[in-house]
Protein backbone atom coordinates (compact mmCIF):
# COMPACT_ATOMS: atom_id res chain seq x y z
CA UNK A 1 0.00 0.00 0.00
CA UNK A 2 1.39 3.38 -1.02
CA UNK A 3 1.10 6.12 1.56
CA UNK A 4 2.24 9.74 1.76
CA UNK A 5 1.89 11.47 5.12
CA UNK A 6 2.50 15.19 5.61
CA UNK A 7 3.41 16.74 8.94
CA UNK A 8 4.75 19.99 10.36
CA UNK A 9 1.85 22.32 9.72
CA UNK A 10 0.62 24.79 12.29
CA UNK A 11 -0.12 28.44 13.03
CA UNK A 12 2.54 31.13 12.76
CA UNK A 13 2.71 34.92 12.63
CA UNK A 14 3.58 36.74 9.42
CA UNK A 15 7.33 36.56 8.88
CA UNK A 16 7.58 33.23 10.65
CA UNK A 17 8.89 29.89 9.39
CA UNK A 18 7.72 26.30 9.21
CA UNK A 19 9.17 23.03 7.96
CA UNK A 20 6.80 20.55 6.38
CA UNK A 21 7.71 16.89 5.96
CA UNK A 22 6.39 14.17 3.67
CA UNK A 23 6.98 10.55 4.67
CA UNK A 24 6.53 8.02 1.87
CA UNK A 25 6.05 4.28 2.15
CA UNK A 26 5.07 1.44 -0.17
CA UNK A 27 7.00 2.75 -3.17
CA UNK A 28 10.54 3.20 -4.44
CA UNK A 29 10.70 6.87 -3.54
CA UNK A 30 13.70 7.63 -5.74
CA UNK A 31 11.61 6.79 -8.84
CA UNK A 32 9.11 9.60 -8.16
CA UNK A 33 9.14 13.29 -8.81
CA UNK A 34 7.71 15.22 -5.84
CA UNK A 35 5.71 18.42 -5.82
CA UNK A 36 4.25 20.35 -2.93
CA UNK A 37 0.88 21.88 -3.69
CA UNK A 38 -1.54 23.95 -1.66
CA UNK A 39 -5.26 24.60 -1.60
CA UNK A 40 -6.99 27.53 0.10
CA UNK A 41 -10.78 27.90 0.34
CA UNK A 42 -12.18 29.54 -2.76
CA UNK A 43 -8.89 29.30 -4.64
CA UNK A 44 -7.51 26.92 -7.23
CA UNK A 45 -4.92 24.39 -6.22
CA UNK A 46 -1.43 25.83 -6.70
CA UNK A 47 1.93 24.08 -6.89
CA UNK A 48 4.59 25.70 -4.74
CA UNK A 49 7.66 23.49 -5.20
CA UNK A 50 8.98 20.73 -7.42
CA UNK A 51 11.95 18.43 -6.98
CA UNK A 52 13.26 15.86 -9.44
CA UNK A 53 13.75 12.19 -8.64
CA UNK A 54 17.42 12.67 -7.81
CA UNK A 55 16.95 16.00 -6.07
CA UNK A 56 19.28 17.73 -8.53
CA UNK A 57 16.57 19.97 -9.99
CA UNK A 58 14.06 22.15 -8.15
CA UNK A 59 11.51 24.70 -9.21
CA UNK A 60 9.19 27.28 -7.65
CA UNK A 61 6.53 29.70 -8.83
CA UNK A 62 7.13 33.41 -8.42
CA UNK A 63 4.70 33.55 -5.50
CA UNK A 64 7.08 31.64 -3.23
CA UNK A 65 10.46 31.88 -4.94
CA UNK A 66 13.14 32.96 -2.50
CA UNK A 67 11.03 31.99 0.51
CA UNK A 68 10.41 28.25 0.07
CA UNK A 69 13.00 25.49 -0.34
CA UNK A 70 12.22 21.87 -1.21
CA UNK A 71 14.59 19.01 -0.40
CA UNK A 72 14.44 15.23 -0.34
CA UNK A 73 16.26 12.30 1.21
CA UNK A 74 15.67 9.20 -0.88
CA UNK A 75 17.45 7.01 1.65
CA UNK A 76 14.91 8.06 4.28
CA UNK A 77 11.95 8.19 1.86
CA UNK A 78 11.18 11.76 2.88
CA UNK A 79 10.72 15.15 1.29
CA UNK A 80 10.65 18.51 3.04
CA UNK A 81 9.41 22.00 2.38
CA UNK A 82 11.13 24.77 4.32
CA UNK A 83 9.05 27.93 4.37
CA UNK A 84 10.26 31.31 5.61
CA UNK A 85 8.98 34.88 5.63
CA UNK A 86 5.46 33.48 5.62
CA UNK A 87 2.58 35.70 4.59
CA UNK A 88 -1.17 35.46 5.27
CA UNK A 89 -1.58 34.55 1.60
CA UNK A 90 0.36 31.35 2.31
CA UNK A 91 -2.49 30.05 4.47
CA UNK A 92 -3.69 26.78 2.93
CA UNK A 93 -3.67 23.02 3.22
CA UNK A 94 -0.35 21.78 1.87
CA UNK A 95 -0.13 18.46 0.04
CA UNK A 96 2.72 16.19 -0.93
CA UNK A 97 2.33 14.77 -4.45
CA UNK A 98 4.45 11.99 -5.93
CA UNK A 99 4.41 11.31 -9.68
CA UNK A 100 6.18 8.52 -11.52
CA UNK A 101 9.46 9.78 -12.89
CA UNK A 102 10.40 6.86 -15.14
CA UNK A 103 8.96 5.34 -18.29
CA UNK A 104 7.90 2.28 -16.31
CA UNK A 105 5.96 4.17 -13.62
CA UNK A 106 4.91 7.38 -15.39
CA UNK A 107 1.22 6.59 -14.81
CA UNK A 108 1.63 6.45 -11.02
CA UNK A 109 0.17 9.39 -9.12
CA UNK A 110 -0.10 9.58 -5.32
CA UNK A 111 -1.26 12.26 -2.89
CA UNK A 112 -1.05 12.77 0.83
CA UNK A 113 -4.03 14.00 2.83
CA UNK A 114 -2.48 17.37 3.59
CA UNK A 115 -1.40 19.49 6.54
CA UNK A 116 -2.84 22.87 7.51
CA UNK A 117 -0.67 26.00 7.50
CA UNK A 118 -2.19 29.16 8.97
CA UNK A 119 -0.39 32.52 8.89
CA UNK A 120 -2.05 35.30 10.88
CA UNK A 121 -1.18 38.10 13.26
Amino acid sequence: QVQLVESGGGSVQPGGSLRLSCAASGLVFSNYRVTWERQAPGKEREWVALISTSGHTTGYPDSVKGRFTVTRDNNENTAHLDMSDLEPEDTAVYYCHARGGTFQNEADDYWGEGTQVTVSA
